[in-house]
């Protein structure tokens, strides 16, 4: 038995006549009414035993189930909640993806640091899943998006009182036992048939027993009660390896699978026809999937086994679909010819699904995150439609999914899906010619392609490792894809988690026992002087070695750095002294440092002035960063989030998430948006709301800034936007004063960056821009308006004349290669070599080269540059190239059996230098033009040595 076994005894297990066993088949312990029970229930164990004979009474789609579950709930005093996005990352900085309902309330409220928007509650959270990619319509039961149908209770101990923002116990074990019981009875299900596994939970450093409800094979819902936390001395070791010890607080953390329950209700072959009955029947049709009705028994057949390929719990797929064939009576490639198309359409419109849910929530594809995730699965399900045949456009089916799950931004969607699948194409065809190169090295090595090769070619240039396989079995080589691959890419990339380093401060200490400092600034942000006590002075060592110190005050008007806003500057004056402020920084706990060149003296009284200009200056940027944004996204699309910003006097920078490049059409009519919110002088309001409240009124698009703690947030509402923030803005829009967009650029894939300037640093940056277009127009002797036309005929006349000299150098070749200058002619067995000195740029030679090798000779041509010399005084920092010295260019026609390379580098050798390339054309050079002579003079002998070597 377990650590945690008594945890199990449950009472209401006594009051119903449940008996403990252990699987004859795993080992597993698990609860059942029925005493005779040899098997946990669960695949491999057993099969699914309702396909056809569904475990409910009735049947129900998906938005049914969705329903009967949360009346069930509302029913026993819980409050319906809304989801949340897919996109955890909206409202929590630990992980990219929402792979549970509890996710929606950890870390903050399970820590007891808020109260829950209700308690107990009830909600269907829709989810994502990466790591169960790979099983997606192999096993008949795994989505990777679906819906985790719930109910929470947020309990605290007696003897915690008033420590948490909840206390007191709501209901536990027994109780959330009860409940899965009384609503599998009012389905209709067979009470005799449920087993409640014991499988401790373990994650994010809490943990807590838990249990798995299965029924007729299928695992509907899951029991955790969180109760542990990572210590130790804890008195629990579980199964990673950890102790762990009781928390003041206990949370019921359930989760019941939307798309497992309706499948139980329906019966079908599996659970993607319960869920996507309609996309199936199209992509079958599509892809012309057919079946004789002997073929559609054997594939059903199957469907009760498929259970039985979860990659989680077999090593081999294979060898699992082998022992499926034998048991279904076929031939294992007759089964796999028969099953993976139809699995591959499954998977087309699971992943449809998901890009539905990602796109959806705002999720712009990208190489990073949770763009990074978007962009893998889109990839994937293309290259899925190719290979079984779905020639329907990809944006097509997501958007089947997107108006199933009645998304408003459907138009985008279809369009993000456009853009992505365009450069996915782009991406293949210069990846391909990667797959290539990588095979022949391995060919040439006699060795499989590895997996990390594979990881990277997916990572790199987006190919999959089915393509690689067969380009690779072109050369021979061989390629082992892992069952579980697009897992480990997942993985590599968060796979929903978000990668967070352990950040420590050698300040932190030093400062942790003093008191949180009193911030002035949010009472009045337009006031800069104030006064304050000095509580604590550090002395510490400045970047240029003298004495500098870090300052503690009681209260302070000071901003210190944070939110893309840098700190406020200015002075801390006593009777005796002034010191300069030269930056300004706060640490956890809410103690703000302010850096100084000296010291105030401890216990002192002290008036503190802020740099008055240099505070207005930032607050206009940080107001205009919101009305910059706000505009973006009324122009771009609502999926526009800001993804990091950084102000300044002189100008600020918004970086968003978007799929394409801003045009010059987009960028006018964001900062014409902009300017209105500015001419309309609307009040610029501060408020501190409850959390749940802010989100419940605004939703997550808050936190376009990060992420506050804390159970109260500050927001800042300008007109319609409204954001969390702890900057210092401007009382009206209209103190901004204008605002004007200096540029955009795209600084990463699925990122686009806008610098503007705000107030009078906007009206210095027109008047530059000005400045530039005034010297423009002088230098091209026309009016500044004319400049652009002037600008484009000279442009165009400047590429016409570019394009007349390549014609003359090519003319003037011609004549040369046909005997206009002669140079020496050399027999090699039967072919004319032309030996000649042709003084001009490499593109003369190799012009001349080329015409030479037309006319069917070999061509060995070499001469000094415009602006060389014959001279070798003064050519030891000369390139090796003969850009400065001697150059030589040989071409080779087809079937001439000399390597122009090996000429070349002979050659070049000889003048001081090297050079090389391909056996039919080649150049090179060297710094010694004094030798040049003497090196074509050798060239004959150089021929006929190459040609019988």
């Amino acid at each position: 038995m377990s650590d945690l076994a008594e945890e199990y005894q449950l009472a209401y297990f006594e009051e119903e006549d449940f008996t403990r066993r252990e699987c004859v088949e795993c080992g597993v312990p698990f609860w059942t009414r029925d005493a005779d029970r040899e098997t946990c229930g669960e695949p491999p164990c057993e099969t699914y035993s309702f396909i056809d004979e569904p475990g409910f009474d009735e049947e129900y789609t998906l938005e049914e189930m969705r329903e009967a579950f949360l009346s069930f709930f509302e029913e026993r005093d819980h409050e319906r909640i809304d989801p949340y996005p897919v996109a955890a990352n909206r409202w929590r900085d630990d992980v990219l993806l929402t792979q549970a309902s509890i996710y929606d309330f950890q870390p903050l409220v399970t820590s007891g640091e808020t109260p829950p928007p209700a308690n107990p509650l009830t909600i269907s959270q829709p989810c994502i899943r990466m790591q169960d990619i790979d099983n997606v319509g192999k096993t008949g039961r795994h989505t990777m998006a679906f819906e985790m149908m719930a109910h929470h209770a947020f309990n605290a101990k007696e003897e915690a009182a008033g420590e948490y923002a909840y206390e007191g116990e709501v209901y536990w074990k027994d109780q959330t036992v009860r409940y899965c019981d009384e609503l599998l009875g009012e389905l209709g299900a067979d009470l005799d048939q449920v087993t409640y596994i014991e499988d401790p939970w373990v994650g994010g450093g809490n943990a807590g027993p838990a249990f798995e409800v299965i029924y007729e094979g299928a695992e509907l819902a899951t029991l955790v009660f969180m109760s542990l936390t990572q210590d130790p001395e804890g008195e629990y070791e579980l199964k990673d390896g950890n102790r762990y010890a009781e928390m003041d607080t206990y949370v019921v953390d359930t989760g019941y699978g939307l798309e497992r329950w309706t499948w139980m209700s329906q019966g079908t072959a599996t659970v993607y026809e319960a869920v996507y009955p309609e996309m199936i029947d199209f992509l079958t049709d599509n892809a012309g999937v057919d079946y004789t009705e002997e073929q559609q028994a054997i594939v059903h057949e199957a469907a009760k086994l498929s259970g039985n390929l979860d990659i989680d719990d077999v090593d081999d797929v294979e060898a699992a679909r082998g022992d499926i064939a034998d048991q279904v009576g076929v031939d294992v490639a007759e089964l796999r010819d028969l099953v993976e198309p139809l699995e591959t359409i499954y998977a087309i419109a699971d992943h449809s699904r998901t890009l539905a849910y990602m796109l959806g929530d705002g999720i712009v594809p990208s190489n990073v995150g949770t763009g990074y995730l978007a962009r893998m699965v889109l990839r994937r399900t293309k290259r899925l439609c190719d290979t079984v045949g779905v020639d329907a456009p990809l944006d097509e089916l997501v958007d089947m999914q997107a108006e199933r799950l009645e998304y408003r931004n459907r138009d985008t969607i279809r369009d993000v899906v456009r853009t992505e699948v365009e450069k996915y194409r782009e991406t293949l065809e210069r990846g391909t010619r990667r797959v290539e190169q990588l095979a022949e090295e391995y060919a040439r090595e006699g060795e499989a392609i590895p997996t990390r090769e594979l990881i990277e070619l997916y990572d790199s240039h987006g190919i999959q490792p089915d393509m690689v396989r067969e380009i690779a079995a072109e050369e021979g080589v061989d390629v082992d894809v892992p069952d579980d691959f697009y897992a480990l890419v997942a993985e590599r990339h968060g796979g929903g988690e978000a990668g967070t380093a352990e950040e420590t401060s050698p300040d932190l200490e030093r400062v942790s026992d003093l008191p949180e400092t009193d911030l002035l600034y949010y009472d009045d942000q337009e006031r800069t002087d104030f006064e304050a006590v000095v509580l604590e002075v550090f002395e510490r060592e400045g970047e240029d070695g003298e004495a500098a110190y870090d300052v503690v005050l009681d209260q302070t008007m000071f901003y210190p750095e944070g939110g893309g806003q840098p700190a406020d500057r200015g002075t801390l004056s006593t009777d005796d002294t002034t010191v300069e402020v030269q930056d300004v920084q706060s640490h956890d706990g809410g103690v703000v440092v302010h850096r100084t060149d000296g010291d105030p003296g401890t216990g002192e009284f002290v008036r503190g002035q802020v740099d008055t200009a240099r505070r207005r200056k930032l607050m206009r940027h940080h107001t205009a960063t919101h009305v910059v944004g706000h505009a973006a996204r009324q122009v771009l699309g609502e999926h526009v989030r800001q993804a990091g910003a950084q102000k300044h006097t002189d100008s600020a920078r918004l970086d968003v998430r978007h799929y394409e490049s801003i045009t010059r059409e987009q960028v006018k009519e964001i900062e014409r948006i902009a300017n209105e919110f500015v001419m309309e002088n609307l009040p610029v309001s501060q408020e501190w709301p409850d959390r749940h409240e802010a989100e419940a009124d605004h939703g997550f698009d808050i936190y376009q800034g990060g992420i506050p703690a804390g159970e109260q947030i500050r927001l800042i509402q300008v007109g319609e936007d409204v954001q969390a923030c702890a900057g210092t803005h401007v009382s009206r829009t209209g103190d901004i004063g204008a605002i004007k967009i200096l540029g955009t650029e795209r600084i990463q894939d699925g990122v686009v960056r806008l610098t503007y300037a705000a107030g009078e640093a906007a009206i210095e940056a027109t008047q530059a821009t000005e400045d530039a277009l005034s010297e423009a127009a002088a230098v091209l002797d026309v009016d500044p308006e004319e400049v652009p036309e002037t600008a484009e005929r000279f442009f165009e006349e400047w590429k016409a004349r570019g394009k007349q000299i390549e014609e003359l150098k090519e003319e003037l070749a011609a004549i040369r290669a046909s005997g206009g200058e002669t140079g020496e002619e050399v027999d090699l067995d039967g072919t004319t070599a032309v030996v000649q000195r042709l003084d001009g740029d490499m593109d003369e030679l190799r012009a001349t080269a080329n015409a030479v090798v037309e006319d069917g000779k070999v061509a060995v041509l070499g001469g000094v540059p415009p602006g060389g010399t014959d001279s070798a005084s003064g050519t030891e920092d000369r390139e090796q190239d003969g850009a400065d010295g001697a150059q030589f260019v040989v071409g080779v026609p087809d079937g001439v059996g000399v390597d122009a390379g090996e000429v070349v580098g002979e050659l070049a050798r000889r003048v001081g230098g090297g050079g090389g390339g391909p056996p039919d054309f080649a150049q090179g050079g060297g710094p010694d033009a004094d030798a040049l002579d003497d090196a074509l003079d050798d060239a004959p002998g150089v021929l006929r040595t190459v040609l019988n070597a």
